[in-house]
C-alpha cells in the first residue's frame, strides 16, 4: 500500500496552514485546498519524507513535529504530523500550488467537501477537535 505524509502547521492564533493546489487539468484535486506533504519514497520513513517534502515545498527545515494520526485513506496509509509555527506566508516561496493560507476551524468547517483535497477535511476537523497544540503549550 502506498504511504503519504502531511503536516498541519499551527500558528499562535490556532489556525492551520493549507495550500491551494494548482489549477491544471490532469492533476488530482485541481484548485482545491490541501495539507502540505507528499508520498513516501522507497527506503524512506514517513518522518524522513515529511522533512524532505517541507524542504522541497516551502524551503523549511522542520524537526519539532509530532505525529497526529496515521490512518488508511483511499488506497494509501497517511501519516499526518503537526508542528507549531508562525510562518510568514508572504515571505514563503511555495514550489507547487498557487498559494498558502491560514485557516481557522470555522473556515475549514465552511469549506465544501469538494474544495478540500484527498479527503483531508475530516482529518483537519478532528485535529481541531482534539487540539493537541493546546496540550503541548504555546509558541
Amino acid at each position: 500500500m502506498r504511504e503519504g505524509t502531511s503536516i498541519l502547521f499551527v500558528d499562535r492564533c490556532e489556525r492551520v496552514l493549507l495550500f491551494l493546489r494548482d489549477d491544471k487539468s490532469g492533476i488530482p484535486y485541481p484548485n482545491c485546498w490541501d495539507i502540505l506533504g507528499g508520498h513516501v519514497e522507497d527506503g524512506e520513513t514517513p518522518e524522513e519524507c515529511i522533512v524532505r517534502e517541507m524542504k522541497e515545498e516551502i524551503a523549511r527545515d522542520i524537526g519539532d513535529f509530532q505525529l497526529f494520526k496515521a490512518c488508511e485513506m483511499r488506497g494509501r496509509r497517511e501519516y499526518t504530523y503537526w508542528e507549531r509555527a508562525d510562518i510568514d506566508i508572504d515571505k514563503t516561496a511555495l514550489t507547487e500550488g498557487q498559494r498558502l493560507r491560514w485557516f481557522t476551524e470555522d473556515e475549514v468547517r465552511n469549506l465544501p467537501e469538494e474544495q478540500v483535497a484527498c479527503d483531508f477535511k475530516p482529518v483537519i476537523l478532528e485535529f481541531f477537535a482534539e487540539a493537541p497544540f493546546r496540550r503541548a503549550g504555546g509558541l
